[in-house]
């Protein structure tokens, strides 16, 4: 089942937030809710460590805002086909609208359009979850480390702001999660292959899974 349909009602106050910081900010990091381009990069930086490719790829962006990742790794001079899925269709909207995407970069709000890429790669998708208690997003985020796996071929990333953050600036309305147990949980259900990133002096951390 499509976990952002399932928990549609959960997610409609996360679409709602980040709807009004694009509003407020504009299509820059501010507007993605990051404190700066440079924290942005950084992250994108410790999730496409999961790339190992000199050859043209495919990626998944899932949680794509409107479509930086796809920025950052033409920057690198990558070759790749990309698909940007977010469950904002405000977002998507200001991805399609934005100058110098490729033609070969694809957006879209509905989950059912995704297709198996090489590699999917999900940035701060996990971290802000409201009011729902925290053992109903743990398992929204379960749900949708499976369909990432399912969306990929050669391996998926993902970060998640952690539970060993400084106790005094941790929010009510954030996700903090446990490192060790997601890892622990790809080892098992995924791959013999999973890398635990926690070093990157960001209050969250970074699992690889290569399939």
């Amino acid at each position: 089942m499509d976990p952002t349909k399932k928990h549609a009602e959960k997610l409609a106050e996360v679409v709602s937030y980040f709807d009004g910081k694009l509003k407020k900010h504009g299509v820059n990091a501010k507007g993605l809710d990051y404190n700066s381009a440079g924290a942005q990069e950084i992250r994108f930086e410790q999730l496409c460590k999961v790339i190992h490719s000199t050859r043209p790829f495919s990626v998944n962006d899932y949680g794509c805002g409107y479509g930086s990742l796809a920025d950052y790794l033409k920057g690198l001079g990558h070759r790749f086909s990309y698909t940007g899925f977010d469950v904002s269709k405000t977002m998507i909207d200001a991805a399609k609208a934005r100058p110098g995407a490729d033609v070969d970069w694809k957006f879209t709000a509905e989950l059912t359009e995704m297709n198996p890429a090489d590699y999917t790669i999900a940035c701060g998708v996990f971290n802000l979850r409201i009011n729902t208690p925290e053992e109903e997003w743990l398992a929204y985020v379960l749900e949708s480390i499976e369909n990432i796996a399912q969306l990929s071929t050669k391996g998926f990333s993902f970060n998640m702001l952690t539970k060993y953050s400084d106790k005094d600036k941790m929010r009510a309305d954030l996700f903090y999660g446990d490192p060790t147990l997601f890892f622990d949980h790809c080892k098992r259900k995924y791959s013999r292959n999973v890398a635990l990133l926690h070093d990157y002096e960001l209050y969250d951390f970074t699992v690889l899974v290569r399939l």
